[in-house]
């Protein structure tokens, strides 16, 4: 996860991180991808079940009942042992996380635990009754998915109308006072909608976005010839920075991330290096403090059947089951060899990234992207859009 507006505008400075000593359970959320002992943020996917069709869905989710996935009481035992390993934030998602019929109890549970909770959702189901109910269990953020305008949306989604229904959901948020942002992930059938994007953003006064690249997992590897190229993706990522940098110029601290693709952060450096040598310095510290993708370390997933992964896009290895472990104790096992070599992975990544003058800041990329191309987990992530010259093999 690379904060755009964090890195490029200053909305965060290098002290800022060290003020709170660094540890995950002492920082707020926007601080939390520097922390140091990277204690990790847990994405549950609490159901598979989704009321949506949408072709890059990482977990292949259909309108239809699934079997197996933990009951409540389960979801009570998962939720106690994360607050106990001191996990910072839970996110919950699906599928559609809000399917569930127990859903508020659980993330109540949460942030009672401790914890921060936040949601991932497709907004659909938010309504103003359901929004104040999220807001009054203590939900710290709602992502609603928006993939284009209303045209793009509501095809990407597979559903007629849901673009309408998530302005509505929005809407309802902000009438609740809980805080809601946006999650679009970036394709080349919709691209050149984040312009219309950023001018929503503008127009309905939202605090936070982000930019997800395409992960070639469940669905989304269906679509791999439909990610950007390089020289596209270039674009986009300066496009995000532009208006990134309009807005806060204008007044409007939005928070605008991009997520799943940590050359994000070398090139933001380098634009910065001509642009603002001053800020460039400031930026490459707190770049040294993110240590780039955290997959099995600061991030982790519990599918709904318990198997726990080193992400959400994992699904095709699991360390172990809640069932039959706790999260706490598979995490840390010593003998698990991939979650070993994940946690150290800039010591296992081959070709250009194990020569790359970024690896220390981009921690190797997307290990699961190289293997859905290329078949082999340490290749270079083929998504990396820098050049020979940038990463300084020329």
């Amino acid at each position: 996860m690379i904060g755009v507006s964090k890195l490029y505008c200053g909305a965060v400075e290098a002290s800022d991180p060290l003020r709170y000593g660094r540890m995950s359970k002492d920082l707020p959320s926007h601080l939390l991808q520097f922390s140091k002992d990277k204690k990790p943020v847990v994405v549950w996917n609490i159901t598979q079940r989704c009321n949506l069709k949408c072709v890059h869905c990482y977990s292949r989710s259909e309108d239809k009942k699934y079997s197996n996935e933990l009951s409540t009481d389960e979801g009570i035992q998962l939720l106690d042992d994360l607050a106990g390993f001191g996990s910072p934030v839970v996110l919950f998602s699906g599928g559609e996380p809000l399917i569930r019929p127990d859903i508020l109890e659980l993330i109540q549970h949460a942030t009672v635990s401790g914890m921060r909770a936040v949601l991932s959702t497709n907004g659909t189901l938010i309504d103003e009754p359901m929004a104040a109910k999220l807001k009054d269990i203590g939900l710290s953020y709602v992502g609603i998915s928006l993939d284009g305008l209303q045209k793009v949306h509501d095809s990407f989604r597979g559903v007629d109308g849901t673009f309408e229904r998530v302005l509505r959901a929005i809407n309802n948020c902000k009438a609740a006072g809980l805080k809601v942002g946006l999650r679009f992930t970036i394709n080349k059938r919709n691209f050149q909608e984040i312009d219309g994007i950023f001018d929503l953003v503008d127009k309905l006064q939202i605090p936070r976005i982000c930019f997800y690249h395409l992960v070639y997992a469940g669905r989304g590897a269906d679509l791999m010839n439909e990610d950007l190229d390089h020289k596209q993706t270039r674009k986009v990522v300066d496009l995000i920075i532009d208006r990134t940098m309009a807005l806060h110029g204008k007044g409007m601290a939005v928070e605008v991330l991009t997520v799943d693709n940590h050359a994000d952060g070398p090139y933001i450096y380098l634009r910065l290096l001509k642009e603002n040598p001053d800020r460039a310095r400031q930026v490459l510290e707190l770049l040294q403090m993110n240590e780039g993708n955290s997959s099995g370390r600061g991030i982790g997933c519990v599918s709904w059947d318990g198997t726990v992964h080193a992400d959400q896009f994992w699904r095709h290895h699991s360390f172990g089951n809640i069932r039959n472990r706790p999260f706490s104790k598979i995490w840390t096992n010593p003998n698990d060899e991939l979650l070993q070599k994940l946690k150290q992975k800039k010591n296992f990544v081959r070709g250009r990234c194990a020569s790359c003058n970024w690896l220390d800041i981009c921690g190797g990329n997307f290990r699961v992207r190289a293997e859905a191309a290329l078949g082999d987990l340490w290749a270079p992530d083929p998504a990396c859009y820098l050049t020979d010259e940038e990463i300084g093999l020329t």
